[in-house]
């Protein structure tokens, strides 16, 4: 039985609600709000300007990664992918469940005609080589950090999602190097499941879907996609450093790269756009562990989210804009490719 597109939608709005008051009402507990008002008024937000700028670095690695998963689709330049990387973001900050994925290939599609489905292959593989990096830091930095068991919580999703992003990328490294034996297994099923129309469109995607992931066909690809994810976060972990000395405490970098790993691990989590409090919670919580205290912790957590989700956020609109798109027809245009369960998306345009 299928679920109506809306009513997914708002399951997964009850969810994320649901997860971000639990979350912060563990933050509100025990919070002495005169003294994070303080730490709020004394930060030295000069700090923001390098944090800023290298977290643009980031923006920019990740759209070379991008630009070099796209080159057997069609090659695009650096600066417009630039504008498509940063209109996904914004749209992630601002449309539930990730919509901005959805967006920027949907206009990668309208200004290049590369097909949705073949590029949100690419933006897959972002996630998951993204995750196994967090993964990474994660194992790394526990050994340099000194914690107390506060911490201990986070150990089951940590293995589960180690499980996942791990099978995952067997998965589709699989795929890559044996697409005809992927065909051979999927294709028989696909039939049999779905009436002859939706199982003609469903391996047609299928097979745009697999050329997408070609970028993982060969070592050497793997190898520098995974290394310019590394680059990615390394550039974001800086921007933690640079906003760390806007406020009065001093952890080391591998408590950071610890903190980066599971606080966007945790975003995972259903949650408004934006993921106000499921990345804040956890981020304050490693802190803690670190013996930082909570009103420090707390709003040197939050001034880091706002730096992270602004720019972006108006950069994107910026150049949505630019674009000539508003916000209302870029979500019906991200609404019209998350058809109902069951259902099938619209034709994709050629490319």
């Amino acid at each position: 039985m299928s679920i109506p597109s809306f009513v997914r939608g708002r399951l997964r709005l009850i969810i994320g609600i649901t997860a971000s008051v639990a979350l912060a009402l563990w933050v509100v507990a025990g919070l002495d709000l005169a003294a994070f008002a303080l730490a709020l008024r004394n930060a030295e937000y000069g700090w923001l300007v390098p944090a800023v700028a290298v977290y643009f670095l980031g923006v920019a690695a990740r759209t070379w990664r991008w630009h070099y998963m796209l080159r057997h689709l069609r090659p695009i330049g650096l600066w417009p992918l630039f504008r498509l990387v940063c209109i996904g973001y914004m749209g992630n900050n601002i449309y539930p469940a990730r919509a901005g994925e959805l967006l920027r290939s949907y206009v990668l599609r309208r200004e290049y005609g590369v097909r949705m489905s073949a590029s949100l292959a690419t933006v897959l593989v972002e996630r998951l080589f993204d995750g196994l990096v967090m993964l990474l830091f994660v194992f790394v930095a526990l050994p340099f950090v000194a914690l107390n068991d506060a911490l201990a919580v986070f150990r089951g999703p940590i293995a589960a999602l180690t499980i996942l992003f791990v099978g995952a990328l067997v998965v589709f490294l699989a795929i890559a190097a044996r697409p005809a034996l992927a065909r051979r297994l999927y294709t028989p099923l696909l039939l049999r499941v779905l009436p002859a129309t939706a199982a003609a469109r469903a391996l047609a995607v299928a097979e745009r879907f697999m050329h997408g992931l070609e970028s993982l066909a060969r070592g050497r690809e793997v190898v520098a996609i995974f290394a310019t994810s590394v680059l990615v976060w390394l550039f974001e972990t800086a921007k933690y450093w640079f906003v760390m000395h806007a406020f009065p405490f001093d952890v080391s970098f591998f408590t950071l790269m610890l903190m980066n790993g599971i606080v966007n691990l945790a975003t995972t989590i259903p949650g408004p756009p934006g993921h106000w409090v499921t990345f804040d919670a956890p981020g304050i919580a490693v802190l803690a562990a670190a013996g930082v205290d909570q009103d420090v912790a707390t709003a040197y957590t939050l001034v880091l989210h706002v730096a992270l989700w602004l720019p972006i956020t108006l950069l994107g609109a910026f150049f949505l804009s630019r674009d000539h798109l508003s916000p209302r027809q870029a979500r019906a245009a991200v609404e019209r490719y998350d058809p109902p369960e069951g259902g099938t998306p619209p034709t994709e345009g050629t490319g």
